[in-house]
């Protein structure tokens, strides 16, 4: 859970009223001071308000609305007589596994001394002991992807019509991955909006995403943050314009600097990530892949190695790179530069976070560059640009992999006709 250390501003969770049992977890977590999205929220949230809400990972939202979630569980109890397993009570809707997997930590960490249950069903991951988990317990918080709750929809191990906080994090990236068909159906089997209240989140607003807004809650009061990550006052970007051969080169020899102790190189293809952990591992570098189609009991255990330092250096695609919320990553290095403004502030948003500083590094070819102007313009600031200096454009210790299907160049760029659509998948 995101807290910055420094002080975010006058609102204490302490002045909130929150029911004791809540308030100590709080505590012990290490939360003082509301980051301005809790601040913001809280509130309107706390008040039973429908909420819509534009804030970025990294911003505080998910303690937001875990906190109203269990304070509202705390505040109206069901005795355990009167309750069914298969019956949540609160629904938390999240696009990847590995962003319902740390809200349901979250969720966990905060109802430490309250008693409530925390249920996690996502794709990838044990269905049985999943399904198991629904039939059989009493569930108060649900934290699930669309894909595998729609599974347990349809085979009726799962029943919404008891919801009274449905939560939807990342509406935005939910919409892009083409879930939005599956969330109508789960939302369909949801309590009516006027019996439910509803937290909506994402960090962009376009049309589309504000008329589902509209259609799913009710009166809800909106907040914009606007994100630390935007105006990256604690990144350091700059811009190298390299050939595409020169990519690699450049990216090892940056990464055998001193200064570089945890880093994620963003690419943005499963393919060219592959390509990229095979190149880097011949280097030497220690290196893993965090991509959609590793398993994700081996993505658990590649960020573990990561957090502790087996792992130098994850290679990553964009939706894979949502869910690594680790402090101390050093550097983010873009390979390409992403077709949307806004995954480029989500990249650099896994460094410099909990009031660290970071460095972002783009290595932009000339294809790469068409995307700078709409970039800069998102960020409202000037990128620096620069050549490479001489030692990261030295030789590398061993010859490059050479490939030749496809047509791909040696350096595992992109194949030759440009960038190729980023497919999405089924969480």
């Amino acid at each position: 859970m995101t807290s910055d250390p420094k002080h975010t501003g006058d609102l204490k969770f302490s002045d909130l009223n929150l029911d004791n049992r809540l308030q100590e977890a709080i505590k012990a977590i290490g939360f003082e001071y509301c980051t301005p999205i809790q601040a913001e929220t809280l509130p309107w949230t706390l008040a039973c308000e429908d909420l819509i809400g534009q804030a970025q990972t990294g911003t505080g939202k998910t303690a937001a609305f875990l906190i109203t979630a269990i304070q509202a569980l705390l505040e109206t109890p069901i005795p355990k007589e009167q309750r069914f397993a298969s019956e949540p009570r609160v629904l938390a809707l999240a696009p990847t596994r590995e962003l319902a997997l740390q809200i349901a930590k979250d969720a966990e960490q905060l109802c430490k001394h309250t008693g409530h249950n925390v249920v996690t069903v996502v794709g990838g991951m044990n269905y049985d002991k999943q399904r198991d988990q629904l039939q059989n317990d009493v569930v108060d918080i649900l934290v699930a992807t669309p894909g595998r709750l729609i599974d347990f929809l349809g085979s009726q191990d799962v029943f919404l019509d008891q919801i009274d906080i449905l939560i939807l994090d990342e509406a935005d990236r939910m919409l892009d991955m083409g879930f939005i068909p599956d969330v109508k159906r789960i939302i369909r089997k949801c309590t009516p909006k006027d019996d439910r209240q509803t937290l909506l989140f994402s960090a962009t607003f376009n049309q589309d995403v504000l008329n589902l807004a509209s259609m799913w809650t009710r009166d809800a009061e909106f907040v914009e943050i606007e994100p630390e990550q935007k105006t990256a006052e604690r990144v350091e970007q700059s811009v190298y314009l390299v050939g595409e051969d020169d990519k690699l080169r450049v990216l090892v020899n940056y990464l055998k600097r001193p200064e570089v102790d945890k880093a994620i190189v963003f690419a943005n293809r499963r393919d060219q990530c592959r390509d990229l952990e095979e190149d880097l591992k011949n280097q030497g570098v220690k290196v893993s892949l965090m991509s959609g189609e590793i398993a994700q009991n081996k993505r658990l255990r590649t960020l573990d190695q990561f957090k502790k330092g087996g792992i130098q250096v994850l290679v990553a695609t964009d939706v894979a790179g949502r869910g690594i919320h680790v402090n101390g990553v050093t550097h983010v290095f873009n390979y390409n530069l992403p077709e949307n403004a806004e995954d480029y502030v989500h990249r650099i948003g896994r460094t410099g976070r909990a009031g660290s500083t970071g460095v972002s590094v783009s290595l932009a070819d000339e294809d790469d560059s068409f995307a700078l102007p709409a970039i800069e313009k998102y960020i409202q600031q000037k990128l620096k640009t620069e050549v490479p200096s001489e030692d990261l454009t030295s030789p590398l210790e061993k010859p490059p992999i050479t490939r030749k299907r496809g047509g791909r160049r040696g350096s595992g760029g992109r194949p030759q006709g440009g960038r190729g659509p980023q497919r999405s998948r089924r969480n």
